[in-house]
């Protein structure tokens, strides 16, 4: 059963509109569906447009953010609940852990760190929760491709399709975790 959809994603201020968009949308699915919302715990760029968005359909809101960004003022004071770790590790682990399913918007650095950490831990059976990378506007076909690569080099044990789902679009990301439900 899915209670809580932790999203991984960008602070980055100023994306394309097509991922604010996916930020916005993926925000009021989640609470329309009913689940709680657990991310980074930040108001900064599409974290806290996706916050926001969860919070206007009624969503539960739970954010993870370390001291530092406390300390900086980009703490999201507007949650239901908000969990102040001690570092970045601390809060990756408490992401994953209060998610009942993982979800990637784009990102950067962070959102892929975050993406393949929840990934390593389902392929050596430390979870098995569902995990989707929104592929809005091909933002990842290069790094699909380099996973593919990978795989036909056997670098990587398993194809792609096996660790996680991509989904292009929201819709098709929560059609997806609906299954979960069952």
């Amino acid at each position: 059963m899915i209670h809580n959809v932790t999203v991984y994603c960008s602070s980055t201020k100023n994306p394309d509109p097509i991922f604010r968009d996916a930020a916005i949308e993926l925000g009021a699915a989640i609470a329309r569906q009913k689940w709680g919302l657990v991310y980074g715990g930040n108001r900064v760029g599409m974290m806290g447009l996706l916050a926001d968005a969860a919070r206007e359909n009624g969503g539960k809101v739970i954010g993870i953010t370390p001291q530092r960004f406390i300390d900086m003022g980009v703490g999201d004071e507007h949650c239901d609940e908000l969990v102040v770790t001690h570092d970045m590790r601390d809060r990756k682990e408490i992401l994953e852990f209060r998610g009942d399913a993982l979800l990637a918007l784009p990102g950067g650095i962070g959102t892929l760190e975050e993406f393949f950490e929840v990934v390593v831990g389902r392929q050596l059976g430390y979870h098995s929760k569902p995990i989707v990378l929104l592929n809005i506007a091909d933002f990842y076909q290069p790094l699909l491709e380099m996973l593919q690569h990978g795989y036909e080099r056997r670098f990587i044990r398993q194809p792609t399709e096996e660790m996680f789902f991509v989904a292009d679009s929201v819709e098709s990301a929560m059609k997806y975790l609906r299954k979960w439900q069952s």
